[in-house]
């Protein structure tokens, strides 16, 4: 009797702690609004059971011609997040303000790494490829001017999108029905994106001596080699694609950024003025990652950074 009474407590207590809000509660997954036409879920690739999809959001005016897309790829890590995060926060504002400008936004989904190695960063890159691939074979359908691709997205998925900008379109081919269709990226904007694995010290925010290397789990899986391991890093790092021809990149980072430091947009830059290559970038004083306020208020504001960004799309595809 007194075991029962005993169970009856801890489940009493469960359930206090569940409607004290003490239980996690899991962000519901809502598309943008945007008050236009939408498409979601649309299904690009399947990849053994799982079926990979983008929403593709429309201008709000009727369109008389295909118009420019812009194709987001979220942040997360390489190991979070999907493509619901385009309904949030400044992602939401921008994205709302493209499509009020005559842009498409295709928010896209890809596979996330997990810790058993079996999906790794290339897979994230290869997923976010062949989602442009199927954009790009299927534009006329859609609605779309493959010739005005552009790319944009924030911290991992900023890399993705410096990676799919820069990489030729034949490399890191995973869907065999997509793996002929050829793509061009007019120009590419990332959010507190890293450029460059092989080079450890630029994820070093303060220089301590004692930093380690946090993201080669995700680029290498669990088992390799010393030779595998540097062509992983190798192959990852979108500075290693920058040419003098390269279409325009364009990197907004924080200078308080611990988790992607400065250092990579300056790492960028130098490596672009060597090649002279389209890059620029936008250095924000007292920002954390996700601008977050480090100290002071951000420098330019969250609203100067939106605005810069849209500048930076109409600049590339509607000008």
């Amino acid at each position: 009797m007194k075991f029962s009474r005993l169970i009856a407590v801890c489940l009493l207590l469960a359930v206090c702690f569940v409607a004290l809000g003490e239980e996690p509660k899991k962000r519901p997954q809502v598309a943008l609004e945007t008050g236009g036409e939408r498409k979601l879920g649309v299904v690009y690739k399947t990849v053994g059971k799982r079926k990979l999809e983008f929403d593709l959001y429309y201008p709000l005016e009727p369109m008389s011609t295909p118009c420019p897309v812009i194709v987001y790829t979220h942040g997360g890590g390489w190991a979070a997040g999907n493509r619901f995060g385009a309904a949030r926060g400044s992602f939401a504002t921008l994205f709302k303000q493209l499509v009020a400008d005559g842009f498409a936004v295709a928010s896209v989904d890809y596979r996330l790494c997990n810790q058993a190695g079996t999906v790794r960063m290339r897979d994230c890159v290869t997923d976010s490829k062949d989602a442009v691939r199927y954009l790009t074979k299927q534009s006329e359908s859609l609605g779309i001017d493959p010739n005005r691709i552009l790319v944009f997205g924030d911290s991992a998925g900023g890399h993705i999108a410096q990676m799919l900008l820069l990489s030729p379109s034949e490399t890191l081919a995973g869907d065999p029905e997509l793996a002929e269709v050829d793509f061009r990226i007019e120009a590419g904007l990332s959010w507190y994106g890293p450029c460059d694995f092989e080079d450890i010290s630029l994820f070093n925010h303060d220089d301590r001596p004692d930093f380690r290397d946090r993201f080669g789990p995700r680029i290498t899986g669990k088992k390799f080699t010393p030779e595998e391991k540097k062509s992983l890093y190798s192959e990852m790092s979108p500075v290693n694609y920058l040419k003098s021809d390269s279409p325009p990149l364009f990197l907004i980072q924080g200078d308080e950024d611990t988790t992607i430091p400065v250092k990579h947009a300056r790492h960028m830059k130098k490596r672009a003025a060597e090649l002279q290559a389209p890059v620029e970038i936008l250095i924000v004083k007292n920002s954390g990652h996700n601008w977050r306020k480090v100290g002071a208020e951000i420098e330019p504001s969250r609203e100067e950074i939106i605005r810069e960004s849209l500048a930076f799309f109409h600049r590339h595809a509607l000008e």
